[in-house]
């Protein structure tokens, strides 16, 4: 039976889905972006008056993204080790991907998840990054 988790940590939710699901030992997260919980400020990220993107930093994403995803599988029982494929949604790959894929580096020296990442022209919120995953919970947790 699947089980829904809410992380009291991590941004909330911007529409109407859990931060992650586990089913059995396996852990589905959510699209997770660089968001702060209980607040609209995206790190990194200036809007217009009109909530254009006026200019946005991709490495304060990157961290900021990189810190939701560890506190949502800490609230799920798992950890930053334990994940096993990652989905990256970049709106800019021409511009935004050597930045990316340097920063990833540095948070997966160690483990190594398969990988995608693909460019789509807009996500949900005025972000330029965000991730999918997959990780394991170890039996008994």
């Amino acid at each position: 039976m699947p089980t829904t988790i809410l992380s009291d940590q991590a941004p909330e939710p911007i529409g109407t889905y859990p931060h992650a699901k586990r089913v059995g030992n396996l852990l589905f997260l959510s699209g997770v972006g660089p968001r702060k919980r209980g607040s609209k400020e995206i790190p990194g990220v200036t809007l217009s008056a009109q909530g254009a993107i006026t200019s946005y930093d991709i490495e304060a994403q990157c961290h900021s993204v990189f810190k939701n995803v560890r506190l949502i599988l800490e609230a799920s029982g798992s950890k930053w080790e334990n994940m096993v494929d990652v989905t990256v949604f970049l709106t800019n790959m021409k511009s935004d991907f050597a930045t990316f894929n340097r920063i990833y580096s540095e948070y997966f020296k160690e483990n190594q998840p398969c990988r995608t990442t693909v460019e789509v022209n807009a996500l949900p919120t005025p972000i330029a990054v965000e991730l999918k995953c997959i990780a394991v919970v170890e039996l008994g947790s």
